[in-house]
């Protein structure tokens, strides 16, 4: 009997790799714009995204990497408890990536509609770039970990 073919976005798929690659680097783009040249560490919600987007890059790298690995060797990875592993840690971070996003998104319309004089506009422009790339991290992860998760029974 022949295994059944992988699902395309499950972990060890060129799918994943590139879910996985699209996930770092738009996590790295929204913690370069918080962090470059910005003083995010008066807010909060701004210091939580550039807490959560650290967690994203090396999450996501390693991943990158097992499917990288995964590809080479033409080997998936199909261990319960592995996957049960990934599929929580995907989960975690994509809602927790979402908060950081949607929480910077919020305080960057406030300081913006609220008073020019917190936030001058080539700021507040960082801040929306870093709110953008940070939903566009979580995007690509919330699909990961739905692809993941799809796979999940059949284990």
């Amino acid at each position: 009997m022949e295994a059944a073919a992988p699902l395309p976005g499950a972990i060890g798929t060129s799918a994943s790799l590139a879910l996985r690659l699209g996930q770092t680097v738009f996590a790295s783009a929204s913690l370069l714009f918080m962090s470059f040249r910005v003083e995010f560490y008066g807010y909060t919600s701004f210091s939580y995204l550039v807490v959560i987007m650290g967690l994203v890059i090396p999450w996501s790298t390693t991943l990158a990497l097992v499917d990288a690995y995964s590809i080479l060797l033409k080997y998936v990875p199909r261990q319960p408890k592995l996957m049960c592993f990934v599929i929580v840690g995907d989960w975690v971070l994509s809602f927790l990536s979402l908060a950081a996003a949607c929480s910077t998104a919020g305080v960057t319309d406030l300081l913006l509609n609220v008073d020019q004089a917190n936030c001058p506009v080539k700021l507040c422009r960082r801040y929306q770039l870093s709110a953008v790339t940070a939903f566009l991290s979580w995007f690509l992860s919330f699909a990961s970990s739905l692809f993941n998760l799809w796979l999940l029974p059949s284990l």
